[in-house]
Protein backbone atom coordinates (compact mmCIF):
# COMPACT_ATOMS: atom_id res chain seq x y z
CA UNK A 1 0.00 0.00 0.00
CA UNK A 2 1.35 3.49 -0.73
CA UNK A 3 1.74 4.94 2.65
CA UNK A 4 1.35 8.61 1.33
CA UNK A 5 -2.61 8.00 -0.14
CA UNK A 6 -3.36 6.52 3.89
CA UNK A 7 -5.44 8.78 5.10
CA UNK A 8 -6.49 8.67 9.12
CA UNK A 9 -10.10 8.92 10.66
CA UNK A 10 -8.47 11.45 12.32
CA UNK A 11 -6.63 14.01 9.38
CA UNK A 12 -9.89 13.49 7.46
CA UNK A 13 -12.21 17.31 6.89
CA UNK A 14 -14.23 17.65 10.19
CA UNK A 15 -12.82 15.57 12.52
CA UNK A 16 -10.29 16.21 15.07
CA UNK A 17 -6.63 16.26 15.38
CA UNK A 18 -5.21 13.10 17.00
CA UNK A 19 -4.02 14.88 20.40
CA UNK A 20 -7.50 15.67 21.05
CA UNK A 21 -8.65 12.02 21.09
CA UNK A 22 -8.92 9.94 24.81
CA UNK A 23 -6.71 7.32 24.49
CA UNK A 24 -6.46 4.35 26.91
CA UNK A 25 -3.68 5.85 28.68
CA UNK A 26 -5.50 9.16 29.65
CA UNK A 27 -8.59 7.61 30.81
CA UNK A 28 -8.97 7.28 34.62
CA UNK A 29 -11.42 4.60 36.73
CA UNK A 30 -14.06 5.18 38.80
CA UNK A 31 -12.23 5.41 42.19
CA UNK A 32 -9.87 8.23 40.51
CA UNK A 33 -13.14 10.34 39.75
CA UNK A 34 -14.30 9.35 43.11
CA UNK A 35 -11.35 11.18 44.92
CA UNK A 36 -12.72 14.62 43.52
CA UNK A 37 -15.07 16.55 45.94
CA UNK A 38 -17.56 18.27 43.62
CA UNK A 39 -20.16 20.64 45.27
CA UNK A 40 -22.39 23.25 44.24
CA UNK A 41 -21.23 27.10 45.59
CA UNK A 42 -22.55 30.12 45.32
CA UNK A 43 -20.55 32.95 44.29
CA UNK A 44 -20.95 36.03 46.91
CA UNK A 45 -18.23 38.77 45.90
CA UNK A 46 -16.04 38.95 42.95
CA UNK A 47 -13.52 41.51 42.69
CA UNK A 48 -11.02 42.22 40.12
CA UNK A 49 -7.24 40.38 40.60
CA UNK A 50 -5.42 43.47 39.95
CA UNK A 51 -2.27 41.54 40.36
CA UNK A 52 -2.99 39.29 37.81
CA UNK A 53 -1.86 39.30 34.52
CA UNK A 54 -4.47 38.17 32.57
CA UNK A 55 -8.31 38.98 33.48
CA UNK A 56 -9.25 37.26 36.60
CA UNK A 57 -11.37 37.48 39.50
CA UNK A 58 -11.31 36.50 42.84
CA UNK A 59 -14.22 34.87 44.32
CA UNK A 60 -15.45 34.31 47.75
CA UNK A 61 -17.86 30.83 47.30
CA UNK A 62 -20.19 29.68 49.54
CA UNK A 63 -20.15 26.10 49.90
CA UNK A 64 -22.70 25.50 52.45
CA UNK A 65 -22.51 24.92 56.40
CA UNK A 66 -19.95 22.30 56.04
CA UNK A 67 -17.22 23.76 54.10
CA UNK A 68 -17.73 27.29 54.34
CA UNK A 69 -16.69 30.24 52.27
CA UNK A 70 -13.22 30.04 50.12
CA UNK A 71 -11.77 32.00 48.12
CA UNK A 72 -11.32 30.62 44.62
CA UNK A 73 -9.08 33.10 41.86
CA UNK A 74 -10.61 32.20 38.40
CA UNK A 75 -9.61 33.49 34.98
CA UNK A 76 -13.29 34.54 33.55
CA UNK A 77 -13.13 38.20 33.66
CA UNK A 78 -12.82 38.24 30.25
CA UNK A 79 -16.15 36.63 29.38
CA UNK A 80 -18.57 37.34 32.99
CA UNK A 81 -19.31 40.91 34.53
CA UNK A 82 -18.69 41.15 38.46
CA UNK A 83 -22.63 41.89 38.14
CA UNK A 84 -22.98 38.64 36.54
CA UNK A 85 -21.66 36.49 38.87
CA UNK A 86 -22.64 37.69 42.23
CA UNK A 87 -25.03 34.80 43.75
CA UNK A 88 -24.36 32.57 40.56
CA UNK A 89 -24.81 29.13 41.64
CA UNK A 90 -21.20 27.30 39.98
CA UNK A 91 -19.74 23.96 40.11
CA UNK A 92 -16.58 23.65 41.95
CA UNK A 93 -13.75 21.08 42.89
CA UNK A 94 -13.05 21.78 46.40
CA UNK A 95 -10.04 19.12 47.64
CA UNK A 96 -7.30 20.58 45.04
CA UNK A 97 -4.38 21.66 46.99
CA UNK A 98 -4.52 25.51 47.70
CA UNK A 99 -2.26 27.28 44.95
CA UNK A 100 -0.85 31.03 45.13
CA UNK A 101 -1.81 32.64 42.18
CA UNK A 102 -0.37 35.96 41.54
CA UNK A 103 -0.47 36.43 45.38
CA UNK A 104 -3.85 35.25 46.71
CA UNK A 105 -4.49 31.59 47.85
CA UNK A 106 -7.37 29.71 45.83
CA UNK A 107 -8.94 27.18 47.73
CA UNK A 108 -10.49 25.76 44.83
CA UNK A 109 -11.74 25.81 41.57
CA UNK A 110 -14.80 26.67 39.15
CA UNK A 111 -15.59 24.20 36.08
CA UNK A 112 -16.54 25.15 32.97
CA UNK A 113 -16.12 24.91 29.25
CA UNK A 114 -14.21 26.71 26.64
CA UNK A 115 -15.19 27.09 23.04
CA UNK A 116 -13.74 29.33 20.85
CA UNK A 117 -12.21 31.36 23.34
CA UNK A 118 -15.33 31.79 25.22
CA UNK A 119 -15.47 30.49 29.12
CA UNK A 120 -19.13 29.38 30.11
CA UNK A 121 -19.20 28.10 33.65
CA UNK A 122 -20.73 25.13 34.41
CA UNK A 123 -23.90 25.68 36.57
CA UNK A 124 -26.69 23.35 37.86
CA UNK A 125 -30.06 24.13 35.87
CA UNK A 126 -32.17 24.61 39.34
CA UNK A 127 -31.70 25.91 42.49
CA UNK A 128 -29.64 23.55 45.01
CA UNK A 129 -28.07 24.56 48.35
CA UNK A 130 -24.69 25.48 48.24
CA UNK A 131 -22.92 22.58 49.26
CA UNK A 132 -24.70 19.87 47.35
CA UNK A 133 -22.39 16.97 46.00
CA UNK A 134 -22.11 16.79 42.85
CA UNK A 135 -21.45 12.93 42.15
Amino acid sequence: MDEDKIIMDNEKPGNKPAENIIGADDKICIDDFRKLDIRVGKIITAEPHKLARKPMYKLTVDLGSELGQRTIVAGIAADYTQDELLNKLVVCIVNLQPRSIAGIESQGMLLAALDSDKISLIEPDRELNPGSKIS
